[in-house]
């Protein structure tokens, strides 16, 4: 059967998977057999025995609500990402900012010192788009949309 995971805990090592049957099943930490921890929003896999789950897994190819695409995040990084654009396409409104403003501000006030601020964004953007680009689907999908990561 296939679900989404509502919610886990870590310090109960429980957590409520919503099936797509409409039905709630709970699972313990024992259920799960994924390679990273089970968080909110994962698409899972899993065998029903009444209310509980069993043998818990990500579901192949699996994506959440909101789902980012890692190649367009990794381009925008590392074609726009001085100006943060890969920041406002992953959802990072704050981090966005930061990017557009230091590169705005660094821009006015910089001129004379050779746009070093201009620089050091570019080149962390460039780093970021790198990494997004070599994270498989699966890890981009649960570091950078689930667990909602900000910064490398």
């Amino acid at each position: 059967m296939k679900g989404q995971i509502l919610d886990f805990s870590v310090q109960k090592n429980s957590g409520v998977i919503s099936g797509t049957d409409g039905v709630r099943y709970h699972f313990e930490g024992s259920d799960w057999k994924g390679e990273r921890p089970p968080s909110r929003g994962m698409m899972v896999d899993f065998e029903a025995d009444g209310n509980h789950a069993k043998s818990v897994y990500l579901a192949l190819g699996a994506t959440t609500p909101g789902s980012k695409n890692k190649v367009a995040a990794g381009l925008l990084g590392i074609l726009l990402g001085g100006i943060g654009i890969h920041k406002f396409y992953l959802g990072f409104t704050g981090p966005g900012l930061v990017y557009l403003l230091v590169n705005t501000i660094g821009f006015a006030v910089t001129w004379a010192l050779g746009f070093i601020p201009n620089i050091i964004l570019g080149i962390m953007a460039l780093i970021e788009g790198i990494i997004y680009l070599t994270k498989s689907d699966e890890e981009f999908e649960q570091v950078y949309v689930i667990e909602k990561k900000k910064w490398f």
